[in-house]
């Protein structure tokens, strides 16, 4: 069965630390683009950070920066979202997902790109 199952999220005072897992069954991470998205309720999802599946480049969008961090590690077919320094407007549900494009860029991948999604975490960021 293909399957992403994330875990990691929780409830963090303000800037603390949490790294969310995201676990690949029935497909190889390897090849596929790994992108981080996020849905804070009453707004749309956006991505956070990606991987490419070409050359494991990152990509973060502005408001991480410097404080997220994308990682795999093939041999355990799982993917991290380290987040540092968090903020109450990381608050969200956390999303892993996985795309079968290889390309230098992972930023350029549609979200409609990717075949498989994770079941969601819930981060909230709070005192």
């Amino acid at each position: 069965q293909v399957q992403l199952v994330e875990s990691g999220g929780g409830l963090v005072q303000p800037g603390g630390s949490l790294r969310l897992s995201c676990a690949a069954s029935g497909f190889t991470l390897e090849h596929y683009a790994i992108g981080w998205f996020r849905q804070a309720p009453g707004k749309e999802r956006e991505g956070v950070a990606c991987i490419s599946a070409k050359d494991d480049s990152t990509y973060y969008a502005d408001s991480v920066k410097g404080r997220f961090t994308a990682s795999r590690d093939i041999p355990e077919n799982t993917a991290y979202l380290q987040m540092n320094s968090l903020k109450p407007e990381d608050t969200a549900v956390y999303y892993c997902a996985a795309a079968p494009v290889s390309t230098w860029s992972c930023a350029s991948i549609n979200q409609d790109q990717y075949d498989y999604w994770g079941q969601g975490t819930q981060v909230t960021v709070s005192s």
